[in-house]
């Protein structure tokens, strides 16, 4: 249970995070308990953790602010272990070098610059910048879905997570769409301008499908790849179609001839 001393603190501390939070950072003390605070560190642009979201702990001492708070962070973010006490000179790891003047905006500062650096310590991991973005990337979708602390604690995020998900997810997927489409009108052209050129290399009409090149241009273009794919056996057939007639011409040809040598 925390003292008068602590509860007065933080309460104070709780004010002052929300009217004035640093930057990238949000938090505040549990319903149930004033010594458990929950935070939410929003990872900063030009950095591996740009666009992440990160929930995390810090769970007071009842005789705060005299000494320092247990961190921890709960969602995957490939710079420290999940749900595991870390090691920072403003943690219960270092109560020697801790300063009662420090806050939690204090704190949480630190946490983010230490993040964002490369630093080992107890409870850090290391991984790629890759992977780092990734969890960047899944983060949102992970609170959201997997982390049962933070749908109790960020009720209002859960909402707001699962739509910029969707927001997401449908961005992605238009990008993908725009780039299937242009790869197929860019083989669309190629098959195109095959078509109308001649096996002699003279440009030529477009007989064998059976369309002008104006009324090809004008059809989508998966639509006109599934047209000029389907006209190739056609072609096929009627170039075979064409050496048979040679064939059977030149039979007549030399048969004529030894006619009229008989």
């Amino acid at each position: 249970m925390a003292s008068k001393g602590a509860t007065k603190r933080l309460t104070k501390e709780y004010k002052s995070m929300v009217e004035n939070p640093p930057p990238y950072i949000e938090a505040h003390p549990s319903e149930r308990n004033i010594l458990e605070w929950h935070y939410l560190i929003t990872g900063p642009p030009d950095t591996p953790y740009s666009g992440g979201q990160y929930h995390g702990m810090l769970i007071f001492p009842k005789d705060y602010p005299f000494k320092p708070p247990e961190i921890r962070m709960i969602t995957p973010n490939g710079r420290f272990q999940v749900n595991t006490r870390l090691c920072l000179s403003m943690s219960d790891f270092h109560p020697d070098t801790w300063q009662p003047a420090w806050s939690v905006a204090t704190i949480l500062t630190g946490l983010l610059s230490f993040m964002t650096g490369d630093e080992p310590t107890t409870g850090s991991i290391v991984t790629s910048a890759d992977a780092k973005k990734r969890y960047a990337q899944v983060s949102l979708n992970w609170n959201a879905t997997q982390n049962d602390r933070f749908k109790k604690e960020f009720p209002e995020m859960v909402i707001k997570n699962l739509a910029k998900v969707k927001e997401l997810n449908d961005a992605n997927e238009q990008k993908k769409r725009a780039a299937e489409l242009e790869a197929a009108a860019k083989a669309s052209a190629a098959t195109s301008s095959l078509s109308a050129t001649g096996s002699d290399g003279q440009m030529g009409g477009d007989a064998d499908t059976g369309l002008s090149q104006e009324e090809l241009a004008k059809m989508d273009p998966e639509d006109r790849i599934r047209y000029l794919a389907a006209q190739k056996p056609k072609k096929i057939n009627s170039g075979r179609n064409h050496a048979m007639v040679y064939y059977v011409l030149a039979i007549a040809i030399v048969l004529g001839f030894f006619r009229v040598v008989s």
